[in-house]
């Protein structure tokens, strides 16, 4: 037993395979470091030739150039982290809206892909293998140049149901407008959201008590909506008024007009990601059992049931990690946005960069916000697949 015990503590530490493993890790770090530290002096040894350090005290600067479309007061004379500000918002704003359409419209196509119905099942295949097969490039330019600037000119314009007016300088929608009831408004608001809150958790309680899944997201909207339609009633003066857009002149005003670029650029990632996530959608729900679907069939629950309560549950296990990838791609295919002539970050910093000659700088900040992006994405996404992955026992 000595013996024994002599030998494996005498294991020279050469040999020793969690001794060399932890020498390993620290000696690839040390050379990642090496490299790091040669890039960074050779970069700062370059630019020291040019007379210029690295700094970002210029973006206090006066930035001198117009933004087409801002989401908050911008002009000429704001500072040059205004119009960065101006730009991040605006990927923000595409990055959001896409995620939401992209999914709703892929889990569309993913079910319409896997339906019984001839028609339904050919055309959901057509596009996703036609979508997906494209450039996105090659795509966002064609949806620009041949879709939204060949719409009628504004004073030939179409006006679709709802105050719709579709033009080439725009879409013009109908917008509101805030009324002096409206912070009292925005407190009932907050008020409904808090109680919706109140009802998701409430349910999800429930279910666990009970097995029984009620319809959980719809109950907290409908809770928010209906305390938010009640104080609308309830408020002497409408908290806001709705806005028309009209024609005037050879420009639209009024309303909210939507830029020829902003819709291109949103409307083409939509479009182009759906494709992606309805096969995601697709491979998750085949994924799925057959028995499964029989023993629901079996128990009398309906089409629609089946889907809600069954197979989407289980499937959402192989569709998160996926899916996760696809919104991703389009936070980051949010960049081709220069290709349409939409302001978003990379727009903006590039324009900042021609003026200031800040190369290493405004790359270094678009490069950590598309990190950050792509970081509190992946983050909420593993969160909620940690939340509906497999418990095994």
């Amino acid at each position: 037993m000595q013996n024994k015990n002599q030998q494996t503590t005498s294991i020279p530490f050469w040999r020793d395979e969690r001794i060399l493993d932890i020498l390993g890790q620290i000696l690839f770090v040390l050379i990642v470091l090496f490299f790091g530290f040669v890039i960074i002096r050779n970069m700062n040894a370059g630019l020291a030739k040019q007379g210029v350090s690295l700094s970002i005290n210029f973006l206090k600067g006066v930035s001198g150039f117009d933004i087409s479309e801002s989401l908050f007061p911008y002009s000429r004379s704001s500072s040059y982290w205004q119009a960065y500000l101006v730009g991040l918002l605006n990927t923000l704003s595409v990055s959001i809206i896409g995620i939401i359409l992209a999914t709703i419209l892929g889990v569309i196509l993913g079910v319409a892909r896997l339906s019984t119905n001839f028609i339904i099942n050919k055309l959901a295949a057509i596009y996703l293998e036609f979508i997906r097969n494209l450039s996105l490039l090659v795509f966002l330019i064609f949806w620009y140049l041949g879709v939204f600037l060949k719409l009628p000119k504004v004073n030939e314009a179409i006006l679709w149901p709802g105050d719709i007016i579709l033009t080439n300088r725009g879409v013009g929608i109908p917008w509101g407008l805030p009324t002096a009831s409206f912070p009292t408004f925005r407190l009932i608001m907050l008020f409904g959201l808090v109680l919706a809150v109140g009802v998701f958790f409430g349910l999800h309680i429930y279910e666990k008590r009970t097995g029984r899944a009620p319809l959980t997201l719809l109950w907290t909207l409908l809770t928010f909506l209906g305390v938010s339609v009640l104080g609308w009633f309830v408020l002497p003066e409408q908290p806001v008024t709705l806005d028309l857009a009209y024609i005037n002149g050879l420009n639209l005003a009024g309303g909210k007009v939507l830029s020829p670029e902003f819709m291109a650029l949103t409307s083409g990632l939509v479009l182009y990601t759906s494709a992606f996530i309805g096969e995601v959608v697709r491979a998750g729900i085949s994924s799925v059992s057959k028995g499964q679907v029989e023993a629901s069939r079996a128990l009398g629950l309906n089409a629609f049931q089946t889907l809600r309560l069954v197979v989407f549950p289980q499937a959402l296990r192989v569709i998160v990690p996926p899916l996760t990838s696809q919104y991703l791609n389009l936070i980051k295919n949010s960049s081709l946005a220069i290709a349409v002539g939409f302001p978003d970050v990379f727009y903006v910093s590039n324009t900042v960069q021609n003026q200031t000659g800040r190369a290493v700088e405004m790359i270094s900040l678009v490069m950590l916000t598309y990190l950050a992006f792509s970081l509190i994405t992946s983050a909420f996404m593993n969160w909620y697949n940690q939340r509906i992955k497999l418990v095994e026992r």
